[in-house]
């Protein structure tokens, strides 16, 4: 599985990195914010993005609502990661389509259960996976 991981802050982006590659994926790619996120999910193909939800230009939500509204995207599955807990805040993520959600601080068991939720969800084309 190829996986771009977004975030703006760099630290994030290598304890991400570093639980993927615990979990055995092994093939990640980072951007430090979504213009660059947008320029690379455009240029090569990967099967999930993971992304901050609070970072500049785009923002996650902004980013979330491109991939969803870019024919050659709107199927990429999205696992957004924000210590966010206003609950409008979420249902708009969800009525994006974001596929998985997880709250900050969370742990290597959390980041697992996502993944395999979001594979489950993209084997059968079903979205909405919200923890």
């Amino acid at each position: 599985m190829k996986i771009l991981i977004v975030d703006d802050t760099p630290s994030m982006r290598m304890v991400l990195i570093h639980m993927l590659k615990n979990l055995g994926y092994h093939d990640n790619d980072e951007a430090g914010g979504g213009a660059l996120a947008l320029k690379m999910l455009r240029e090569k193909n990967y099967d999930l993005l993971i992304t901050d939800l609070h970072m500049p230009n785009p923002n996650g939500q902004q980013l979330l609502k491109k991939i969803r509204g870019d024919d050659s995207l709107k199927s990429l599955p999205v696992l957004m990661v924000s210590c966010e807990d206003d609950k409008e805040v979420i249902m708009k993520l969800i009525a994006l389509k974001v596929t998985g959600f997880m709250m900050k601080p969370f742990n290597l068991k959390t980041l697992e259960r996502q993944l395999k939720m979001i594979s489950k969800s993209y084997l059968s084309g079903i979205v909405d996976n919200v923890e």
